[in-house]
């Protein structure tokens, strides 16, 4: 029996990005104030995502426990609906994208933070709460992901789905540039336009990897569980029973 019931951590996790978002709706950033705003940031995206990904999670739960032994066919039409969003969000969005915000930001920062996150920013945004959105992403959604089965699509519109959400994203930062004259993140101001064109490709490269390896994850898990061997009682029940008689 786990120590805490898996909706109780989905719940927790929940107000846990609530917080972040609310804390980082008052930062005082000069960034913020220009063209794109925190739209412009994937982190904020991220932040966005992931707490509509476990509102979703909660909700899901909740109406899972309203429709059990209902009967009403209607409401539990509703229920699978509500589960299939549940997975193709986590596929498409949130485990792709959850992922990828913390290993580019942890490679570059250990390489030269003031490429992704300078100095400077220690003055506004708590060690903490840096912590929330570039750290905890990961282990929150390997806990859902362990907590959780969720049907993946076929993997041919999954990766189309993610590298054209990169691409997008892409094409957002580009518009931005062109707009300002100055690229969101510092790392980009470095790099020539061919090392740019490879380093975004080198992106859409990483968001896939990182799409099949939590459809592989997914099925690891949960394929192991429905391998398990069996329990000690059982395999003495079936000694007993196949045991000579008397």
């Amino acid at each position: 029996m786990a120590l805490v019931p898996c909706q109780v951590l989905r719940v927790a996790i929940l107000l846990s990005y609530c917080s972040l978002l609310c804390n980082f709706q008052a930062l005082e950033v000069s960034s913020f104030r220009t063209y794109g705003g925190k739209w412009k940031f994937l982190t904020f995206i991220n932040l966005v995502i992931q707490t509509a990904f476990f509102g979703i999670c909660v909700l899901t739960d909740l109406s899972s426990l309203l429709t059990r032994g209902s009967g009403n066919q209607e409401q539990e039409r509703q229920l699978k609906k509500l589960i299939s969003l549940r997975d193709w969000m986590l596929a498409i969005f949130a485990f792709p994208i959850g992922v990828f915000v913390v290993v580019m930001f942890w490679t570059i920062y250990a390489y030269d933070r003031e490429l992704v996150y300078p100095k400077l920013l220690d003055n506004f945004v708590p060690g903490w709460m840096n912590h929330g959105m570039h750290t905890m992403v990961l282990p929150f959604i390997l806990i859902q992901m362990r907590t959780s089965h969720h049907a993946y699509p076929s993997r041919r519109s999954g990766l189309a789905t993610t590298c054209t959400v990169s691409v997008a994203y892409i094409l957002w930062l580009c518009w931005v540039h062109h707009v300002t004259g100055m690229w969101v993140y510092p790392v980009l101001e470095h790099l020539g336009l061919g090392a740019r064109i490879v380093f975004f490709g080198s992106g859409i490269i990483l968001v896939s990897f990182i799409y099949l390896l939590g459809e592989v994850l997914n099925s690891y898990i949960w394929d192991t569980q429905k391998t398990e061997p069996p329990s000690w009682q059982d395999i003495e029940i079936k000694f007993v029973y196949i045991g000579p008689s008397n």
